[in-house]
C-alpha cells in the first residue's frame, strides 16, 4: 500500500474519533493528576513539596521543548502506528512510574513521559483533521480537545482519590490501565491514515516560521497566560471575592471544568459553522470578560461576592478560555499548509508557554490579592485579543465553505482510504 491512496471517504461511525479523545484525556490525566498528588509524594519520598513540584515544572518544560521537533521528525510516519506505538510506550511508562524507586529515577521517567504526550496529543489533533470532512473539522478539534478538559473533571479527581485511598502510585496504574484499553479500542477501531509526504525538514520549518503561523502561535501563548491565570489563582481569588476558602474550591473548579468540556464542543461546532477566526475571536472576548467580571466584583463587592455568582462567572471563564482550542487548531493548521502536525506541535508548545507565563505574572499580582490577578489577567487578555484581531485580519482564514479552511485535511486527503 502506497503512503497515500487517492479518495476522499471519510470512515464511517465515531469511534475513530471516540478513540482520539480518549487518547487526550489519558494525556491530560497523566498530566494534571500529579499536582495533586504532590504531598503524598514528598512524603515517600522523604523530599519537600516544593521538589516534588518540580516535577509538573519539568513535565511542562519537557513538552514545550519537545514537541515542535518531535513533530518534524515524526511527520512522514504513518499516524496509526504512531498514535498505537505511542500509547503503548506512554502506558508502559507510567507503569514504571508507579514502581519508581526514588525521586531521581521518578524525574527521568516524567522527562520521558512527556516526550511520548508531546508526540501523542498533535498527532491526535492532526489524525482528526484528516479523518473528518472539511465541513467537520471544527467538531472533531473540539472532540479532542474535550478529551483534556474532561479529563481535569473526571480523570484528576479520579486519579486523586486513589491516590488518597491506595498511594500516589496507584494513580499512575490507573493511567496505565486506562491507556492499554484506549490501545486496544484503538487496534480495532483507528483507520490507517499515512503520514506528511513531499516536504523535507528544511520546508517544514520554513513553513512554521511563516508570519502567519507565529501570530497565531503569540495569540496562543497570550491568551493561555489570561485563561490559565484565573485558574492557577482560583484560591486567592475565591477567598478574596467571596471568603470561602478549602472545600468551597471543588464545587467552582468542577463547575469551570464542566462548562470547559461544553465550551470545547461548542466552539467546535461553531468553527464549522461560522469559521475559526469569527469563533476564536469571540472566545477570546469572552474569556477577557470573565476576567473582567472577576476584577470588577473584587473592587466592588471585596469579601462579599456570592459563591453562586462566582460559579457563574467561572462558568463564563471555563466556557471560553477552553472553546478557544478548536477555533485556534483549525486556524493553525489552516495556515500551516503541509506542515500542519508540526504547527499544532508548535501550538501546543506556546499553550504550556502560556501556562508558564500565567504563573509567572499571576504570581506577581498574587501579592495584590485575587482581584489583583483578575486585574492582571484581564490586561493579559486585552494584548492576547488585540494580537489576535491583527492577526486574523492580516492572515484570515476564510469561511468554513472557503478554500483557506479546506486546506486543514488537505496533506492527510490522500489517505482517508487507507484501512488498516
Amino acid at each position: 500500500m502506497t503512503p497515500h491512496t487517492t479518495g476522499t471517504r471519510v470512515p464511517s461511525g465515531s469511534g475513530w474519533l471516540v478513540c482520539l479523545t480518549l487518547t487526550t484525556f489519558a494525556i491530560g490525566t497523566d498530566d494534571l493528576v500529579i499536582a495533586g498528588l504532590l504531598p503524598e509524594i514528598a512524603r515517600d519520598l522523604g523530599i519537600g513539596v516544593g521538589a516534588a513540584g518540580q516535577l509538573v515544572t519539568v513535565f511542562s518544560i519537557t513538552y514545550a521543548v519537545a514537541a515542535p521537533p518531535l513533530a518534524v521528525a515524526t511527520a512522514r510516519l504513518p499516524r496509526r502506528a504512531l498514535l498505537l506505538g505511542g500509547l503503548a510506550v506512554f502506558a508502559l511508562l507510567n507503569l514504571a512510574t508507579a514502581f519508581s524507586p526514588g525521586y531521581s529515577a521518578l524525574m527521568a521517567l516524567r522527562v520521558l513521559t512527556a516526550l511520548v504526550a508531546a508526540t501523542l496529543t498533535p498527532a491526535a489533533f492532526s489524525m482528526a483533521a484528516g479523518l473528518s470532512g472539511p465541513e467537520r473539522t471544527g467538531r472533531a478539534m473540539g472532540a479532542v480537545a474535550a478529551g483534556l478538559t474532561v479529563s481535569l473533571v473526571l480523570g484528576v479527581p479520579t486519579g486523586t482519590v486513589l491516590g488518597a485511598l491506595f498511594g500516589w502510585r496507584s494513580a499512575f496504574v490507573f493511567v496505565a490501565l486506562f491507556s492499554l484499553a484506549v490501545l486496544a479500542a484503538s487496534a480495532l477501531l483507528l483507520p490507517g491514515l499515512s503520514g506528511q509526504r513531499g516536504s523535507g525538514i528544511r520546508e517544514q520549518v520554513r513553513q512554521l516560521g511563516r508570519p502567519a503561523v507565529l501570530t497565531c502561535v503569540a495569540g496562543t501563548v497570550v491568551g493561555a497566560g489570561c485563561g490559565y491565570m484565573a485558574y492557577t489563582y482560583v484560591a486567592p481569588v475565591t477567598r478574596d471575592l467571596t471568603g470561602a476558602h478549602g472545600a468551597a474550591l471543588a464545587p467552582l473548579i468542577a463547575v469551570a471544568g464542566l462548562f470547559g468540556a461544553l465550551g470545547t464542543v461548542v466552539c467546535g461546532r461553531a468553527t464549522d459553522r461560522w469559521g475559526a477566526d469569527r469563533v476564536l475571536l469571540a472566545a477570546f472576548g469572552g474569556t477577557v470578560a470573565a476576567c473582567a467580571l472577576l476584577a470588577a466584583l473584587g473592587a466592588w463587592a471585596g469579601g462579599a461576592v456570592p459563591v453562586w455568582v462566582l460559579a457563574l462567572v467561572l462558568a463564563l471563564w471555563g466556557f471560553a478560555a477552553w472553546g478557544f482550542a478548536p477555533p485556534m487548531t483549525a486556524r493553525v493548521l489552516a495556515l500551516a499548509g503541509d506542515a500542519g502536525t508540526e504547527a499544532v506541535a508548535l501550538n501546543t508548545s506556546g499553550l504550556y508557554a502560556g501556562v508558564a507565563l500565567a504563573g509567572a505574572v499571576g504570581g506577581a499580582a498574587a501579592g495584590y490579592g485575587g482581584t489583583g490577578v483578575a486585574v492582571a489577567a484581564t490586561v493579559t487578555g486585552v494584548v492576547a485579543l488585540a494580537l489576535m484581531a491583527v492577526s486574523v485580519r492580516l492572515f484570515p482564514t476564510g469561511s468554513p465553505s472557503g478554500g483557506a479552511v479546506r486546506r486543514v485535511g488537505a496533506d492527510h486527503e490522500g489517505g482517508r482510504d487507507a484501512h488498516r
